[in-house]
């Protein structure tokens, strides 16, 4: 997150193990991928022109003339994520006898039944997280613990 006095800048990222030519590495991926969060109480032309040069940037939702902000459902998904930091942490989840997943803390545990697939062998679950009236396939981090 960054503060610049008129408005906070969020970019949302996860931990995720990703194996590298055999080794197993720590890094950090984006939650939502090519977007920018601008939390601000107007959209001044000075903020504007702020956000406009930001490597990368290549518009706002809906367009830059009509800017649209982020519905009741999206604030609240947001949210949630925030909750956990800027840097969103592997959650911590068992396989019950009937080998489904079940979430013991993390951020997974509000999203257990948006988990469309999991990965055990790579420590990742799939999550269908609707935003911006789209749906996106993003991949979280587990740790698994021993069968319960």
């Amino acid at each position: 997150m960054l503060d610049d006095g008129e408005a906070r800048f969020i970019w949302l990222r996860r931990s995720l193990r990703i194996r590298k030519r055999g080794e197993w590495i720590e890094t950090l991926a984006p939650i939502f991928p090519g977007y920018l969060f601008v939390e601000a109480q107007e959209i001044s032309p000075e903020l504007l022109l702020k956000v406009k040069r930001i490597p990368g940037f290549f518009r706002f939702l809906q367009s830059n003339e009509n800017i649209e902000p982020l519905s009741e459902g999206d604030k609240k998904l947001l949210s949630y994520f925030l909750s956990f930091g800027q840097v969103v942490d592997k959650s911590v989840v068992y396989f019950d006898t009937g080998k489904r997943i079940r979430v013991v803390s993390g951020p997974l545990k509000e999203l257990e039944g948006k988990i469309v697939k999991v990965d055990r062998r790579k420590g990742r679950a799939k999550v269908k997280l609707d935003m911006f009236e789209n749906a996106f396939l993003i991949d979280f981090g587990f740790e698994a613990l021993e069968n319960a």
